[in-house]
């Protein structure tokens, strides 16, 4: 492997569980469970785990005592969950609209993928999305072809949701496929996210937003200054608690930790999982699946 290849996260790269900081615990886990459809797999105490059995793709920690970040921070745009079968993202999208109508906030048509915005109970976005296959996506010069056209959610829902999807969210596959987030400054992204952690760049809107993935994927990662160009640091506040990533071999993590390290950015390195800031102290953990 060469030196050039060692600073590129690999193919198998993919996302894991986001955690949030939360006011309301048994208010969030009602919009996730009985609205977007995940099974509750363990709560203890102030923490509560949702996904699917054996593949958790959300994290509730209770933190009452913080406040909701100032307006223009930097921090989480929104938590995208990817659905295998585009019937088990209508009964999702179904069962979100008829049991909480006042979270709506779009939807679109991104060539690559087929997307459905949310507001959560305490304002974290979420989104609910289907990939279109990965063999329609055009490609050039290595940045992907991805747009915003209007998806009506009626005739989408018309189409695909079936029978059982209109009283059942059902048991589909569906994990975090990629987390948006909110960031001060496209430079600094691309300085941290790509040259430093490792992801290869997608797509590049200039200084407005930036779209990064392992492996050919449209985007595990992105990063937008819409509402928080300039934001500084952040400080504690409900919320994104952790975004977590998972790479496929302990050596690519330890790669990961060594070359983090020689770029001074500070490690914790507890030998199964490495966690460390971004420069807007979004906390991101990194664990090896073998």
């Amino acid at each position: 492997m060469s030196a050039a290849q060692q600073d590129i996260l690999s193919a198998g790269t993919g996302m894991g569980a986001v955690t949030l900081k939360v006011g309301n615990l048994d208010r969030m886990i009602g919009y996730y469970t009985q609205g977007v459809g995940l099974d509750l797999l363990s709560q203890e105490g102030d923490t509560a785990v949702l996904g699917r059995p054996g593949r958790p793709s959300l994290i509730l920690q209770l933190t009452p005592e913080l406040k909701h970040a100032p307006q223009g921070s930097a921090g989480l745009y929104h938590t995208a969950f990817l659905f295998a079968e585009k019937p088990d993202l209508a009964a999702s999208v179904y069962s979100v609209a008829r049991k909480f109508p006042n979270t709506f906030t779009g939807s679109s048509n991104h060539y690559v993928s087929e997307a459905f915005y949310f507001n959560d109970p305490e304002g974290n976005g979420v989104e609910l999305y289907w990939d279109t296959d990965p063999a329609s996506w055009k490609w050039n010069n290595g940045s992907i072809h991805m747009g915003t056209e209007y998806l009506d959610p009626n005739r989408f829902l018309q189409e695909n949701i079936t029978e059982a999807g209109m009283t059942d969210t059902g048991n589909g596959d569906a994990g975090v496929g990629h987390v948006h987030l909110k960031v001060g400054d496209i430079r600094t992204a691309k300085e941290f996210y790509v040259d430093t952690v490792g992801f290869e760049t997608t797509i590049e809107y200039g200084t407005q937003a930036l779209f990064v993935s392992a492996g050919g994927y449209h985007h595990h990662l992105g990063m937008n200054t819409w509402e928080s160009s300039g934001a500084g640091a952040r400080t504690p506040a409900l919320g994104l608690g952790e975004v977590s990533i998972k790479v496929p071999t302990a050596e690519e993590l330890g790669a990961l930790s060594e070359r983090l390290s020689s770029r001074k950015v500070e490690v914790i390195n507890t030998g199964t999982e490495v966690r460390f800031n971004d420069p807007w102290a979004n906390l991101v953990r990194v664990t090896a699946e073998v």
